[in-house]
């Protein structure tokens, strides 16, 4: 078998269609190379088609020495014995840096959104907000940010409303009208504590006040760079990204007939819309060039899509304990996942897949500055929650 991975700007209309549209006037990136089809042979005897994620770069490698990263990984995810010898373990504490950067996008989210008149609305946006979460969207932000120069400080708004989205989406995701699940983060479900209509206006109050916390609180940015990432989350979160897929998700449950594209435009959308904006956001305040934004796009829209499909493994192999939120709830409601449709090895190969793409992406990056996102990566890849 033959898995064919094509170019992403070839299928750029499945990502957003609106990306050569610029409304600001502020050049935003064309994305327009120029690439073949790349093959990866397997042993299967059926073909699987992924439309829109890979491509390969003029003077592109793949990166050869890799940070020791210090995750654990399943077996079943690492192929421990390839490249072993090419490797040069660089050391970098991650789990030390993730609870470093956790940490400060706590402090920075329990003092913006305080508790404040009226409490009870307050309440509920701290109350999912601060439930806990591995933080990987605004650490994301931040990892990129940092990778082309740019500083935590000058991030940290941009990143905390990413974090506020996220949180929006759970708790609208999380309603009866929507996935109907009582628990989050090992907790009962915002609207479970608040009731329906006051986790509602949570979540749109989180989404409001993102876009206002980047306005007001980012210093030391152009006017012009703020401006951009504000039309790149709305971008990444409205009815063509975040909703979009949200929308495509609800109306495929119990469907037959549906194969891997429909299925990629969900979770490119749903998933990794937010996850791609989150790096995009972190490289444009860092001052990175549109060369090096449009790759951490691309490596984003990989690892986005890898979350997703990790997801997808984690919901059928492990407990609710071990999740921290109903396990088989994509099962017993008969959605579309890539276990359902690939079986779980296939869907695991593929998640494997999606990571060495991820890392060609940002080979042309020192290795030094980029291991942050590196691990990060190999974390989401290798993640058991």
């Amino acid at each position: 078998m033959s898995i064919i991975l094509f170019n992403p700007c070839v299928h750029q209309g499945l990502f957003f269609a609106s990306r050569n549209t610029n409304p600001m006037s502020l050049g935003m990136p064309n994305c327009s190379f120029k690439t073949s089809p790349v093959q990866v042979t397997t042993t299967d005897k059926t073909a699987l088609t992924v439309g829109s994620l890979y491509q390969t770069m003029p003077g592109s490698s793949v990166i050869k020495t890799r940070p020791n990263c210090s995750v654990t990984t399943p077996l079943e995810l690492v192929n421990e014995s390839e490249n072993k010898d090419e490797e040069k373990p660089i050391a970098f504490e991650f789990k030390k840096y993730m609870f470093s950067k956790a940490n400060a996008i706590n402090e920075a989210l329990d003092k913006c959104v305080s508790l404040r008149h009226p409490e009870k609305i307050h309440e509920a946006m701290r109350y999912s907000l601060l439930a806990g979460g591995k933080r990987v969207r605004p650490i994301l932000c931040i990892a990129s940010c940092e990778l082309v120069g740019g500083s935590e400080e000058s991030v940290m708004p941009s990143a905390c409303a990413v974090e506020m989205i996220h949180t929006m989406s759970l708790i609208h995701d999380d309603l009866p009208c929507m996935d109907n699940d009582d628990l989050r983060r090992g907790k009962p479900t915002n609207h479970k504590v608040f009731g329906e209509d006051v986790a509602v206006l949570a979540g749109d109050a989180l989404l409001a006040f993102a876009f206002e916390h980047i306005a007001c609180s980012t210093k030391g940015v152009e006017a012009e760079k703020v401006l951009r990432v504000i039309w790149e989350l709305g971008r990444a979160i409205g009815s063509e990204g975040l909703v979009a897929g949200q929308v495509v998700d609800l109306s495929s449950g119990g469907l037959s007939n549906v194969g891997l594209d429909l299925l990629e435009y969900i979770h490119v959308h749903k998933t990794a819309a937010l996850l791609e904006g989150s790096v995009v956001i972190g490289a444009i305040i860092g001052g990175g060039s549109d060369e090096e934004i449009e790759r951490l796009r691309r490596f984003a829209r990989c690892i986005g899509l890898m979350f997703q499909v990790v997801d997808d493994i984690l919901d059928v192999t492990k407990s609710s304990q071990e999740l921290g939120k109903t396990a088989c709830k994509d099962l017993v409601a008969d959605k579309l996942t890539y276990p359902k449709l690939l079986g779980l090895e296939k869907s695991r190969e593929f998640a494997q897949e999606l990571n060495k793409q991820a890392m060609d992406q940002i080979s042309v990056f020192d290795v030094e500055k980029a291991k942050p996102l590196i691990c990060l990566a190999d974390y989401i890849a290798h993640r058991q929650n």
